[in-house]
């Protein structure tokens, strides 16, 4: 049976994608270690970036070509914005978080805000599929295996179980399915552009989970 446009992603990215899924961030989270501080720099960071989600998801709604994945999309916006965007909310509220006290603009969250922002706004509807495969599929597979930790802090266990939940990995799933339907007619050159996307977006991943610590 032919390899899928998936698996071949994965497997030429399989480095890449272990150095983030057993990053210093996700070891932390799993061993119940997560400096307070480091938690609360990632809420900012990641917060604006789910807030950039939002237009990236736009994108590839506007560029998608059938009603189903329109449909899809727009369900996906609407869980970014009523509830993703809800949790930072609610946790900045309850933690006390000012999010304009902290420096979002530092190199390795500017360059993964706008490295993802670019691969959307200037590339295919495939790319920002591959690019968000990269983010989502990278998620759920950490965040199953630490979801079976000890989480002492509730608002970081509320928020690995958000990305170990069935609804999550739905969305992941479908951004697979995506890209191995798509790869049926693709030549090599063109899907290895997409696993070449796939793992710059782990890159930019790998560089904005060391930032919290920086």
């Amino acid at each position: 049976m032919a390899e899928t446009l998936s698996e071949q992603i994965l497997r030429e990215n399989k480095a890449v994608f272990d150095a983030m899924v057993n990053h210093r961030f996700v070891e932390d989270i799993k061993a119940d270690r997560l400096p307070k501080q480091v938690f609360e720099r990632y809420l900012v960071f990641e917060g604006a970036f789910v807030d950039t989600a939002i237009s990236i998801f736009a994108f590839a709604t506007a560029k998608a070509e059938t009603i189903e994945q329109k449909r899809w999309l727009i369900g996906v916006l609407d869980a970014l914005a009523n509830q993703q965007i809800a949790y930072f909310e609610k946790t900045f509220a309850a933690r006390g978080i000012d999010p304009a006290a902290f420096d979002a603009s530092i190199p390795e969250v500017a360059a993964f805000r706008d490295g993802m922002l670019a691969i959307s706004r200037d590339g295919g509807y495939l790319d920002t599929v591959a690019a968000m495969f990269a983010a989502e599929w990278m998620y759920w597979t950490w965040s199953k295996q630490a979801s079976a930790c000890r989480i002492s802090d509730p608002l970081l266990k509320e928020w690995i179980d958000l990305h170990a939940h069935d609804d999550f990995a739905a969305q992941a799933l479908w951004l697979k399915a995506e890209l191995d339907n798509a790869g049926e007619g693709l030549d090599a050159t063109e899907r290895a552009g997409l696993s070449g996307i796939f793992g710059r977006a782990q890159e930019l991943e790998i560089a904005f989970h060391h930032a919290p610590y920086l």
